[in-house]
């Protein structure tokens, strides 16, 4: 099992959620929250690639993210 912390002055909570809806046929995905990150708890599905899946699911949440600061016209 691999854990990724996002800080939540980067992610937004909801893009967190899309990555995680997006990457779970899968892996096994949880999150919890600490005061200043999200915690996401990956454990990849058998012949699939768990460091993979976490580099990924971290650039996902954070391409969803910018496009929706894009989309709010706004900064994060």
């Amino acid at each position: 099992m691999m854990e990724l912390r996002l800080h939540k002055e980067l992610y937004a909570s909801d893009a967190i959620g899309v990555a995680i809806e997006a990457f779970a046929p899968f892996a096994q995905i949880e999150r919890r929250e600490e005061s200043a990150h999200w915690v996401v708890a990956i454990a990849a599905k058998p012949g699939e690639d768990e460091p993979q899946i976490a580099g990924e699911l971290g650039n996902y949440a954070l391409g969803a993210t910018v496009d929706g600061v894009k989309r709010e016209g706004g900064t994060r």
